[in-house]
């Protein structure tokens, strides 16, 4: 089996172990129930977001190169290890988003892009949710002002209404500036793609109308040649009949002398 064909096999049920992932952690947060049941499926997808990367990076051609390019995965794999960090394993969501959004096309990109964007905002409020919540000095005291926060953060305008005050809070907000750089750079820079796509498609049709005109005129150029050229070899023809006649008239003629001159 190849890395191609293990992706192709892993790509969805990954997507909906993240799916599993995200909803276990809300509950967790939000409902603050059953703790233990979300915990214990938190950690068993994460082992299987292991075993993924363990099984990727073995059938990987070149392993060194594979490697360098998929960091991001290890980043995700390797931050559950680290436990006032622990939070941020919901990174783990993006990337399987990524990985499926690498075989998309243009339109696909930019679901991709608008739906990581919301993701990533509702991820972040849930995780500063989490350890702003009944710390001292904290504003971000229910969930609605974290998502109001994250919203903020992610698209970098930074009112400076409501900000974290722990460490791991102040660590989230970073994760979301760079994403959110990131991510609404894409939004941008797909936009503009289409933009342009549009103008140049325009100006296609604009030549396409113009060659069709030329076209047509060419061709009424050609039938009138025709029939002028038409009308012309009529005319020598009529010509022609007109010379024979004469000719005839004048033999005629002729003959009638010879026999005049006889009598």
């Amino acid at each position: 089996m190849g890395l191609k064909t293990w992706k192709k096999w892993t790509d969805w049920p990954l997507m909906m172990l993240s799916v599993m992932f995200l909803v276990a952690y809300s509950w967790e947060i939000l409902a603050r129930t059953h703790v233990t049941l979300c915990e214990n499926v938190i950690n068993a997808i994460w082992v299987a977001f292991v075993i993924d990367y363990a099984v990727s990076l073995w059938l990987a051609d070149n392993r060194w190169r594979w490697f360098k390019r998929n960091l991001f995965a290890l980043l995700t794999i390797a931050l559950p290890m680290f436990r006032p960090l622990r939070l941020l394993r919901l990174l783990t969501v993006l990337h399987v988003l990524n990985r499926t959004s690498g075989m998309a096309v243009r339109g696909r990109i930019t679901v991709y892009s608008f739906g990581a964007v919301t993701m990533l905002m509702y991820v972040g409020a849930l995780a500063v949710y989490s350890v702003e919540r009944g710390a001292a000095g904290s504003t971000i005291t229910d969930f609605g002002t974290a998502l109001w926060w994250s919203f903020v953060t992610v698209t970098t305008v930074g009112y400076g209404d409501v900000s974290p005050v722990t460490f791991q809070g102040k660590i989230i907000a970073v994760a979301l500036m760079f994403a959110g750089i990131a991510l609404i750079g894409i939004v941008t820079a797909t936009l503009a793609s289409w933009i342009v796509d549009q103008v140049n498609l325009e100006a296609g049709r604009r030549e396409d109308a113009r060659e069709k005109e030329v076209a047509k005129e060419a061709v009424q150029a050609a039938i009138a040649t025709a029939a002028a050229t038409t009308e012309t070899a009529s005319g020598k023809t009529e010509i022609e009949l007109l010379r024979d006649e004469v000719r005839q008239l004048t033999a005629a003629v002729a003959g009638l002398r010879e026999e005049l001159e006889r009598r």
